[in-house]
């Protein structure tokens, strides 16, 4: 069966979608296979989990919905776009304005504040320091962090890093939030806490959010949750 809209979703329009994705690896002088014709389509505002074994290749097709990587053949559009296509300066230029990635390992600018980590899209995507500051206070404010503006990661607990990773990833305001395992290094309170935030910020901004977990209660939380298996996506 091939994860698509789900009958009776309420869906107008699709945010992401992906047609025949194929992903394959040279190993030595066989290939591998990854993905095997992927077809996906998720809505407009839609929370959706992709669940699978580890090593199936979820992580690759986040990667590849979000630009980080090219299919070997295939689709993808998000908000109407190509992130695949054109130049790296292109698929660079096209992530920064539509798509927020949240990993499991922060990776914040260790010798910066979470407010200058934040701030950074923002400046990068072309607003002026004054702007990305306003909005690098308000996402760090709603993430439970007004105390914390100054600090660098190493000064800031798991889950503080991991609330500035989700706040940089909205400060350029994407249409899309690309997750993955965005609990995985938590602790159990931590990861929980993270993840009613995810819902509660789709929720309020209605960005669509894409998450690769292997927490039963995170899938749970979305609107939907799909299942990776040999290269292809089911209904889960």
């Amino acid at each position: 069966m091939i994860a698509r809209l789900g009958e009776g979703s309420g869906v107008q329009s699709a945010e992401i979608v992906a047609e025949e994705l194929v992903k394959e690896f040279a190993d030595g002088s066989r290939v591998v296979r990854v993905l095997a014709g992927v077809d996906l389509q998720i809505a407009r505002g839609e929370t959706v989990a992709i669940v699978g074994e580890s090593g199936v290749g979820k992580s690759t097709l986040l990667h590849i919905l979000g630009g980080l990587e090219r299919a070997t053949s295939g689709r993808v559009a998000v908000g109407g776009g190509d992130p695949t296509g054109g130049s790296e300066r292109d698929r660079a230029r096209f992530r920064a304005s539509h798509i927020g990635f949240v990993f499991q390992f922060h990776h914040l600018l260790a010798d910066f504040s979470a407010l200058e980590n934040v701030m950074m899209p923002c400046l990068i995507g072309g607003a002026s320091p004054r702007q990305s500051r306003q909005r690098a206070t308000a996402l760090l404010q709603r993430v439970g962090l007004a105390d914390r503006f100054e600090h660098r990661p190493g000064e800031l607990s798991g889950g503080e890093q991991q609330r500035v990773a989700v706040a940089r990833a909205l400060a350029p305001e994407p249409s899309v939030l690309l997750a993955d395992e965005p609990t995985g290094n938590l602790d159990p309170d931590t990861a929980a806490d993270v993840e009613h935030l995810l819902v509660e910020l789709n929720r309020e901004q209605g960005v669509t959010c894409v998450v690769v977990t292997h927490s039963e209660r995170l899938a749970g939380a979305m609107n939907r949750r799909v299942r990776l298996e040999h290269g292809r996506l089911v209904a889960a």
